[in-house]
């Protein structure tokens, strides 16, 4: 009986196709849940940006009158944006190393 029992055990521990079934599938959940995150960070970071975008192009308005009718209106936003992510990541790479 202790013989049968042990042969079992080894042919499902040596049963190849079987354990590499099972891996794969756990392999499948554990990316499906890594990308779900990814994309829920990246949701969070998207909308972030296009905030931030309205409040620039809010403020530009309200300082400057008419200035949305200029050709350069949209690289002025865009200048605007990059300047304030560049002060924010000297600032959190400044806050890093002390």
């Amino acid at each position: 009986m202790f013989n049968l029992k042990f042969l079992k055990s080894i042919k499902e521990a040596l049963d190849t196709k079987a354990n590499l079934a099972a891996f794969t599938n756990s392999q499948a959940l554990e990316r499906d849940d890594f990308i779900k995150s990814l994309s829920s960070n990246e949701l969070h970071i998207k909308a972030d940006e296009e905030r931030l975008e309205a409040m620039v192009r809010q403020q530009l308005k309200e300082e400057f009158p008419n200035i949305e009718k200029s050709s350069s209106y949209d690289l002025l936003v865009d200048a605007v944006i990059h300047n304030y992510k560049s002060k924010q990541l000297q600032a959190t790479d400044d806050a890093e190393i002390k």
